[in-house]
C-alpha cells in the first residue's frame, strides 16, 4: 500500500505522513469551551476528526488521540453570571452534554480528555519559563505574551493581525500591553470570579496556554498532528505555537496541522441572530447518528459543507441505497467468486483516502463496487466481511436485521401463536408460505429470527 499523504497547514502542502516514532501518533484536537451545548459546526468537526483517526488505526497507526476541555473561560463566567450558577456546576453540567453528544454522534476515538483547571501547575510552570525567557510580560491586569519576541508568529497563518472573521479570537484587550497582538497567559483576578492562587499572583489561565501545557504534559514539547477548524488558526493556533516554541527552543511544536472547513445552514453563516442554528444534540435527535456521520464523511474534509433539507436528502438516498445492499447480503453464500473484487476495492478506498483523506472518492468506489455486483448476481460473505471491515472507521453502515413487510410480520406473529398452542401442523404450513413470500424463519434460543432469503 502507498503512504498516507495529506495537507499540512504550516507547510501549505501535501505531504507524505512520517510520525515522529515510527508507527506511533500523538494527536491532538482542540475541545469545547463547555458554557452552551455543542452546534452541529462542532458536530461536523469532531465526525471528521474522529473518521481520521479510526483511518490512521485502520492503517496500522497506534494513535493517541487527546482532546482539552475549556472548563474555565470568560464565556463560562459570563453565562454562569446570568443563569446565577457557579462557574465550576455549569462548566460541568455543559462538559457532560458534549460527551454525550459525541456517544450519541458514534465519535468515539478519543483517547483521552483533559480539562484546563485539571492542569493549573503545569500552565503556571510554562508561563514561568516564558518570563523568565523574556517571551512574557506583566501588565496591571495579567501576564501577556510578548508576539514582538517571537519572529515566527504569523507562519501557520500568513499573518499577525487579526480580522472580524476570525470566529472567537480572544485577542485579550488590555490598555497595557505592548502589541496590539499580544494575548494573555495569566490574568489576574477580578472580583466575583474563579481564582488561583499560584506563583504567578492570584488569578487564572488564559485560553491559547491550557492547549499547550496539556499537550507538553501528555507529548512533550513536540508532538505529529494538531487538528481543529479553520477559524482557530488564527490567532489560537498561532498563539499555541509561539508560546510552547519560544518555552522549549524546539521547533517545530508538531509536525503536520490540520484543519476542517466550515458548515454553513443553507449557504449561511450560522449564527443565533439568523435563527438558523442548530445543536448537535437536535439534528442527533432529528436525523439520527448514520446519516449525519454519512453526510459529514462523504465531503471532503477541506471544502465548505452547506447543511441543508435538500443536500440531507440527497445524503439519506445514498444512505438508502447503501443499507439495501448490505441487508440484502446473504451471510451463508460462499462468494468465493468476490474476492478478487473485494480486494481490489480494499485496496481502492486505501488508495482513495491515503490521498489527503479522500472521502468523496472513497465513497464513490463503494458505490461503483455496488453497481458491479449488482450485474454480477449474489453477494455474500466475502463482500459481508469486507463491509464490516470498512466500518470500523466509517460507523455508517447498517447490519441489523432488514425490515419485514407487514404482512409477513403477522404471518410470523399468528406461526408464533399456533406452536403456542402446540398446533404444530399449521405452524408450518405458514413457514412455508412465509419462504415463498421470501423470507427464512429461524427458532432459536434468543426467539424467532426473520432473514430474508
Amino acid at each position: 500500500m502507498d503512504q498516507l499523504r495529506f495537507y499540512s497547514t504550516l507547510s501549505k502542502k501535501i505531504e507524505a505522513f512520517k510520525p515522529i516514532k515510527d508507527k506511533k501518533v500523538n494527536l491532538f484536537v482542540c475541545g469545547p469551551t463547555v458554557y452552551d451545548f455543542a452546534h452541529i459546526g462542532n458536530a461536523k468537526t469532531y465526525t471528521q476528526f474522529d473518521f481520521m483517526v479510526r483511518y490512521l488505526r485502520f492503517r496500522g497507526y497506534e494513535v493517541f488521540y487527546l482532546q482539552n476541555i475549556t472548563d474555565i473561560d470568560d464565556k463560562i463566567i459570563k453565562r454562569a453570571a446570568e443563569r446565577g450558577v457557579g462557574w465550576k456546576k455549569l462548566a460541568g453540567e455543559f462538559e457532560q452534554k458534549y460527551l454525550e453528544d459525541m456517544q450519541a454522534l458514534h465519535n468515539t476515538a478519543v483517547n483521552q480528555y483533559a480539562r484546563a483547571t485539571d492542569y493549573i501547575p503545569q500552565i503556571t510552570k510554562q508561563v514561568k519559563v516564558l518570563l523568565g525567557k523574556g517571551y512574557a510580560y506583566k501588565t496591571s491586569d495579567g501576564i501577556y505574551f510578548d508576539i514582538g519576541k517571537f519572529p515566527d508568529y504569523g507562519k501557520l497563518s500568513g499573518r499577525t493581525e487579526g480580522s472580524r472573521d476570525d470566529a472567537v479570537s480572544r485577542i485579550d484587550e488590555s490598555r497595557d500591553k505592548k502589541n496590539k497582538n499580544d494575548f494573555a497567559l495569566w490574568k489576574f483576578s477580578k472580583p466575583g470570579e474563579p481564582v488561583w492562587e499560584t506563583e504567578l499572583g492570584a488569578g487564572r489561565p488564559g485560553w491559547h496556554i491550557e492547549d499547550t501545557a496539556i499537550t507538553e504534559s501528555f507529548f512533550g514539547p513536540q508532538y505529529d498532528v494538531h487538528g481543529g477548524a479553520v477559524d482557530l488558526i488564527f490567532p489560537h493556533h498561532e498563539a499555541e505555537i509561539a508560546q510552547m516554541e519560544a518555552a522549549s527552543g524546539l521547533s517545530p511544536l508538531v509536525r503536520y496541522w490540520i484543519h476542517v472547513a466550515f458548515l454553513n445552514i443553507n449557504a449561511e453563516k450560522m449564527s443565533k441572530s439568523k435563527g438558523n442554528f442548530l445543536t448537535a444534540r437536535e439534528a442527533t435527535e432529528k436525523y439520527g447518528y448514520r446519516l449525519l456521520r454519512y453526510f459529514f464523511i462523504s465531503q471532503h474534509y477541506r471544502t465548505t459543507l452547506d447543511f441543508s433539507e435538500q443536500n440531507l436528502a440527497q445524503a439519506k438516498g445514498a444512505l438508502t441505497r447503501l443499507d439495501e445492499f448490505v441487508l440484502d447480503l446473504d451471510t451463508r453464500y460462499e462468494d468465493n467468486k468476490n474476492q478478487e473484487d473485494t480486494k481490489k476495492l480494499k485496496v481502492e478506498i486505501v488508495a482513495k483516502l491515503d490521498n489527503d483523506w479522500d472521502t468523496p472518492g472513497a465513497i464513490a468506489s463503494i458505490f461503483n463496487f455496488i453497481r458491479q455486483q449488482h450485474t454480477r448476481g449474489k453477494s455474500g460473505k466475502n463482500v459481508y466481511r469486507l463491509f464490516q471491515e470498512l466500518n470500523q472507521m466509517f460507523d455508517f453502515l447498517d447490519f441489523g436485521v432488514p425490515k419485514i413487510a407487514d404482512g409477513v410480520q403477522k404471518l410470523v406473529d399468528s406461526r408464533e401463536q399456533l406452536r403456542k398452542e402446540k398446533k404444530f401442523t399449521e405452524a408450518d404450513d405458514l413457514r412455508k408460505k412465509i419462504a415463498e413470500m421470501g423470507y427464512e424463519i429461524k427458532d432459536t434460543a434468543e426467539g424467532v429470527k426473520v432473514n430474508k432469503i
